[in-house]
């Protein structure tokens, strides 16, 4: 492990026993170590020690960010106030679930939809100080999360395709995120509103996340002979960077945002908080992840928003000479009653061959809710490139782009999510989806999937989430698992997510 490796990880175990710490320090009297004292001394010394509070600025920064986790970790006030909307109301209950609102990709929320702020301990903790008031004055914010994990599998060398676990009977470092944001106000309607995000990601996660041309080297240009994926082991990426402008008076309102956002129509995202379970479905584990571009998302009622936008490509940075101008049109319609939601994409469209990841992309996601508790989401794509070296005709039979000619390779697959609220702190997923990589250019083999995975997340705190889980699944016309040993593959997985 590199220098750099081991003080980013002694950083992230710090800030994981700050809150515990800081939590005992400010329960526990002062008192000398060589008294002996009582239960009942204890219960008497105990009431006259002031306990530390989060807006308290006579305590130090680690004394308010622990006191910022065990307030997190008291029960919600019920009589609190709903922040205004100009939306239907949320669908879905946040948590358990990790999104309370209908999908929709290109905006921090659906227009309309207000965003907390300052609701992390972090910008908890600085609210104090001279930098945390001036942020407060400017709606901006920092936060993030640290996301390990365990996984026990009947494979030995790689657990791909099954992302993002690939490495198999191991401990990873998943993902330490930060992210530096200011959230545009869209309930209101009387002036322009301006946002951003940069979202800066550091662990083994970073293998998926990667867009040619930014920091790519590390990935693209490191062989890896001894892992299963190419690159350093551990590397960063700048996920997001973008600029949002908030028009209110274009419709009910539209949101132009100029940088780099997450590909938009997924029900699956690259950030471990945002996602039902640990691993991913394999349609999301090889489809494109990041876009670099300009894209309008415009309101044009309460049940139909519009998405129009032109990028570089899947994956691909503007300046890099793999870009090629793409289009991207979606439309997401609700039902009335909010039980339905429909989210037709072209997620990359255009006319030419295929470079580095430019495929194009045809996708439908489709959510409906049976009841509060009760919920799914089914998403299906169909996904080709042109003109690919080695997939034309004449190849060796059984062989991945053995031709001697370029051709077209197509991918489609099917996936669905069924989640349960247990209750407020709990949820159940059941996930099974079937993939079909036709000539094995996006997995690597040409042979039908299928894969059925089990996870409950428990939320410890609205800080702390907790995600075992178990996922069996099978190829069928090759083996395709354990780098080509087998045709099946079955492990068992728990991640754990701090938000801070």
């Amino acid at each position: 492990m590199t220098m750099m490796s081991k003080k980013v990880l002694s950083f992230a175990l710090l800030l994981a026993l700050a809150p515990a710490g800081e939590a005992w320090a400010a329960a526990t009297p002062n008192i000398p170590a060589s008294t002996e004292v009582s239960a009942a001394d204890l219960d008497q010394v105990a009431p006259s020690t002031p306990v530390a509070t989060s807006e308290d600025c006579s305590q130090g920064f680690f004394s308010r960010l622990g006191a910022a986790y065990r307030e997190d970790a008291q029960p919600a006030d019920p009589n609190a106030p709903a922040a205004k909307r100009r939306a239907m109301d949320a669908p879905l209950n946040s948590p358990p679930f990790p999104n309370g609102e209908w999908q929709l990709g290109g905006v921090a929320a659906p227009i309309g939809v207000p965003v907390a702020y300052g609701q992390y301990p972090l910008q908890k903790a600085l609210a104090c100080t001279r930098l945390g008031n001036w942020m407060k004055r400017n709606r901006i914010e920092i936060n993030g999360w640290i996301n390990p994990s365990a996984n026990a599998s009947s494979s030995s060398f790689t657990n791909y395709p099954l992302s993002y676990a690939t490495r198999p009977n191991r401990v990873e470092f998943d993902q330490l995120v930060f992210n530096i944001t200011r959230v545009e106000d869209t309930v209101q309607t009387d002036h322009v509103d301006w946002g951003f995000n940069i979202s800066t990601l550091y662990g083994y996660d970073y293998h998926y996340t990667v867009t040619k041309g930014v920091f790519s080297n590390q990935l693209l240009n490191h062989s890896n002979a001894n892992g299963p994926l190419p690159g350093k082991v551990y590397g960063v990426d700048p996920m997001l960077f973008y600029y949002d402008l908030y028009i209110p008076s274009v419709a009910e309102g539209m949101v132009i945002r100029f940088g780099r956002y997450l590909s938009l129509p997924d029900i699956e995202a690259q950030f471990s908080p945002q996602n039902y379970l640990v691993t991913h479905s394999i349609l999301y584990t090889v489809d494109p992840y990041t876009q670099t571009g300009i894209m309008t998302t415009t309101k044009l009622n309460e049940q139909w928003t519009l998405q129009l936008g032109i990028n570089a490509s899947n994956d691909t940075a503007p300046w890099n000479g793999s870009a090629r101008p793409t289009l991207q049109a979606c439309v997401r319609w609700v039902s009335k009653d909010n039980n339905d939601m429909l989210y037709p994409c072209i997620n990359s469209l255009n006319s030419f061959d295929y470079n580095y990841n430019n495929v194009q992309m045809y996708v439908m996601t489709w959510g409906h809710r049976f009841n509060q508790s009760v919920h799914m989401q089914t998403e299906a794509y169909y996904m080709y490139g042109r003109n690919i070296p080695g997939f034309g005709p004449d190849g060796e039979p059984g062989v991945v782009a053995s031709s001697p000619y370029p051709g077209k390779a197509g991918e489609y697959g099917v996936v669905n999510y069924l989640n349960f609220e247990l209750d407020s702190s709990n949820m159940l997923t059941f996930r099974n989806e079937f993939y079909n990589d036709q000539k094995g250019q996006r997995t690597g083999y040409a042979t039908k999937y299928s894969s059925h995975t089990l996870g409950l997340t428990h939320w410890v705190s609205p800080d702390l989430e907790i995600r075992p889980e178990l996922r069996y699944e099978h190829s069928y016309d090759v083996n395709a698992y354990d780098a080509g040993k087998k045709h099946y593959q079955a492990i068992a997985l728990v991640d754990a997510i701090l938000h801070f």
